[in-house]
């Protein structure tokens, strides 16, 4: 079967932060004459499989015109401030979302950036939000003694403290930052905001919430069953 000819397409985030298209260059310049898309609106092109500005596409400046600004004094900010276009494709959980639902998904997280050795999640205090791993790793770890027990390793993509979403219960251990780290953060409030007013993103984000728990409840029967196992091998 031969590839999609993606050559001249684009897709537009909108100032309602959602992703449209893809549409052609004769659609694209139909938005700028209406005045949908300006310079400073980010487009994906497909064919380059990047973000981009508006105004840093050379092909545009015919048509954006007078409106077109010089490319040298063009301010580069991201779609989310702190976190580079793209950057939530490279997410498992958020995978299965359009380009629509994972734009409205947007408007509800935070960016949280931490040093290394910062405590994001304490053991014992109250959830009161989720987390995603942009960019670093930390470590899910619990004080035994005065020893510490590292129970998990977290990497860029994996998501922690989720079961605060549904009861706010007390965090069952310490998360740390294993080095400088990018985190994007749900709150409680936002996630109930999300499930009343957004439901077309809720359901696909719940589904994949659900697939993401069951995969971290059979990885901990396993590990709980293999410990079990070399404990009796000691035994005997």
């Amino acid at each position: 079967m031969p590839a999609e000819n993606t050559s001249g397409q684009y897709k537009v985030w909108a100032v309602d932060d959602v992703v449209y298209g893809p549409v052609n260059l004769d659609t694209l310049a139909e938005w700028i004459t209406e005045g949908r898309v300006l310079p400073e609106t980010w487009l994906y092109l497909l064919d380059q499989d990047q973000w981009s500005r508006a105004g840093e596409i050379v092909e545009l400046a015919e048509l954006l015109g007078e409106h077109h600004p010089k490319f040298c004094k063009l301010n580069h900010t991201p779609l989310i401030a702190g976190v580079p276009p793209g950057a939530l494709r490279q997410v498992r959980l958020l995978d299965t979302l359009s380009d629509q639902q994972l734009g409205r998904f947007s408007q509800l997280m935070q960016v949280r950036k931490v040093r290394q050795f910062d405590t994001v999640v304490q053991q014992g205090k109250s959830g009161d939000a989720m987390y995603i791993v942009l960019q670093g790793s930390l470590r899910v770890r619990q004080l035994v003694g005065d020893k510490e027990r590292v129970i998990t390793n977290l990497k860029e993509g994996d998501v922690f403290g989720e079961v605060a979403l549904f009861d706010r219960g007390e965090r069952s251990a310490d998360v740390i930052a294993n080095q400088d780290s990018i985190l994007l953060s749900i709150t409680v409030e936002a996630f109930e905001r999300m499930t009343r007013e957004m439901p077309e993103v809720a359901a696909p984000f719940l589904a994949a919430l659900g697939q993401n728990l069951a995969a971290r409840i059979r990885a901990d029967n396993t590990r709980h069953n293999r410990d079990i196992l070399v404990l009796r091998a000691t035994q005997n």
